[in-house]
Parts: structure tokens; sequence; C-alpha cells
């Protein structure tokens, strides 16, 4: 591998209502792939976005994310919750 390859970067987060997103799994490279693999086959919805990515790897796994990230987190879980139809907007049917 050279270095021009970008690294492929997987965080999993666990959220139920009411209490903070938790990470779950997170990994590089080949465990990445396999974290995403395991959400499409189980059909967990994913949203691709490596600087969040990157940011929430640094936390520790079963640990809730840090606050600096509420707000981002918040967003990925609205798309979440839109694309599964689970809110209205993008993704729901009439």
């Amino acid at each position: 591998m050279t270095s021009d390859v970008l690294r492929r970067t997987a965080v999993a987060l666990e959220y139920s209502d009411p209490g903070v997103p938790r990470v779950t799994a997170k990994g590089n490279g080949d465990i990445a792939d396999r974290i995403v693999e395991t959400a499409l086959a189980a059909g967990v919805a994913i949203e691709e976005n490596p600087a969040l990515a990157e940011a929430l790897s640094r936390v520790e796994l079963d640990e809730e994310i840090p606050e600096a990230l509420y707000r981002a987190v918040a967003q990925v879980i609205l798309f979440v919750l839109r694309s599964t139809g689970q809110l209205g907007g993008a993704g729901q049917k009439d």
C-alpha cells in the first residue's frame, strides 16, 4: 500500500432515547469494511462522514460521545430516522 491510499474508518453508534449515543464498534481498513458489511446486512442505515468517523474513532468503546460531537451526531441520527421513515422528510413514503 502507498501513503496515497485513504484510510477507511468506520464507527458504529448505539442510541436509545433518552440517553447519549455510545460508540459500540470502531475500526480502520478491513475492520471498517466488516463493520459496514455487518451494518448493511442488518439493515442499519449508514451515513458516510469521514471527518466525523475520525473524531468518533477517538472515543473509547462503550463510552458516550463527547458533548463537542453532539450536534454532528444529532444530524446523523436525524438522517437515520428520516431514511428509515421514522421521521418526516427525505426517505419517508407517503
